[in-house]
């Protein structure tokens, strides 16, 4: 009978996540349900994400309450036909936890690693193997777990590697003159130093404008771009998140500074907040970031757009813009050459990977596969 019974469990995103929280379900219990429906909020320590039934059929029971911790791998909910008893249920889910383990942190599963380039010390995550490697660039005050719900789902097939820049992450905190060239340089040391040739260049926000710098300037080791609210199409920033970014240091003042990252304020976890706080007060944060918004974003303005080398760029580029962007204007997305495919997620602000995950990983498959 128990091959009747589907279960579903709390998902694992990211490195780091050990449990996770139902914040809300969107689905009740006998509600039909397909693979890829949305059937519930789940809190993790980046944002609150929304989590697509892996499985079909008729959700028989909620198991995981909302407002409650829950270890990744524990049973959330099961699906199950009518021909299976309610008591059958019970049994089921009783079995189930009883012989549930939580997972063992040290599972020997991925973990971040260093490389030596042009001088510096750079960490990077790699997951999977095989194919052109997709290469995650993020933006500025990220580092590379900014990925966490993209690189697992794109690693299936690929390799792919996610980065922290130069003043980011685990990363030395020497930025150079700071500006998106000297970060595409990095990123290029980077490969060089781990001997990666051609590879799908997927970058968000000033990640994306560095994704481009690099495929403009080796154009035979790049095989498509995907920018993801990308600076580098126009002037406008919103200067008073970037200012507020690296003011912040407290709680208070860093809440509403991130949550102008995003459509919807309540994704912002509390953990985020305290993680964004931690990564600020490591040793030469302040300074690296401050330098990188004197040059980057002089004058609150961004500096050095690149719409007139657009056309030089000679591989597959597309653009994911979050229409609800507060950072950068979803309107720097108008206007590109035709050889720029261009996508506008609605519900999404400037952080459209980690709001509409589903929808980002098919467009970046699609591209890598293409």
């Amino acid at each position: 009978m128990s091959d009747a019974i589907q279960p579903i469990v709390m998902p694992k995103w990211g490195l780091a996540m050990t449990e996770g929280m139902v914040i809300a379900w969107h689905a009740e219990a006998g509600a039909a349900i397909k693979a890829g429906d949305e059937i519930a909020d789940i809190e993790t320590a980046k944002i609150t994400n929304v989590f697509e039934s892996p499985v079909a059929g008729t959700l028989r029971r909620v198991v995981a309450p909302t407002d409650e911790m829950v270890p990744v791998g524990a049973v959330i909910a099961v699906v199950a036909d009518e021909t299976v008893t309610d008591a059958d249920l019970d049994a089921y889910v009783t079995e189930f936890q009883a012989n549930f383990v939580p997972e063992d942190t040290d599972d020997g599963g991925p973990e971040p690693e260093y490389v030596e380039a042009d001088g510096r010390r750079l960490r990077y995550l790699k997951m999977g193997d095989g194919g052109v490697p997709i290469v995650f660039v993020h933006g500025f005050g990220g580092d590379l777990n900014g990925w966490m719900f993209n690189q697992p789902a794109l690693a299936e097939d690929r390799a792919t590697y996610a980065i922290d820049l130069p003043g980011h992450g685990g990363s030395s905190k020497d930025v150079g003159g700071g500006d998106a060239k000297a970060m595409a340089a990095a990123v290029a040391s980077l490969l060089d130093a781990l001997e990666i040739g051609k590879v799908h260049l997927v970058g968000h926000s000033f990640g994306g404008a560095i994704s481009m710098l690099i495929a403009l300037k080796h154009p035979g080791r790049v095989a498509s771009v995907t920018a993801i609210c990308t600076a580098g199409l126009g002037e406008d920033i919103n200067i008073d998140f970037i200012d507020g970014f690296i003011s912040g240091k407290r709680r208070k003042d860093m809440k509403p500074v991130l949550e102008m990252l995003v459509a919807d304020a309540s994704l912002v976890s509390r953990d985020m907040i305290n993680e964004v706080l931690k990564f600020k007060r490591l040793d030469g944060v302040d300074t690296a970031l401050q330098t990188i918004r004197n040059t980057a974003f002089a004058d609150g303005k961004q500096a050095g757009s690149l719409r007139p080398v657009l056309g030089e760029l000679r591989v597959p580029c597309q653009v994911i813009w979050g229409r609800d962007d507060q950072i950068i204007p979803v309107a720097h997305s108008d206007d590109l050459p035709d050889s720029f495919s261009v996508h506008v997620l609605d519900g999404a602000g400037h952080l459209p990977h980690m709001e509409k995950s589903s929808e980002v990983n098919a467009l970046i498959g699609k591209a890598a596969s293409a």
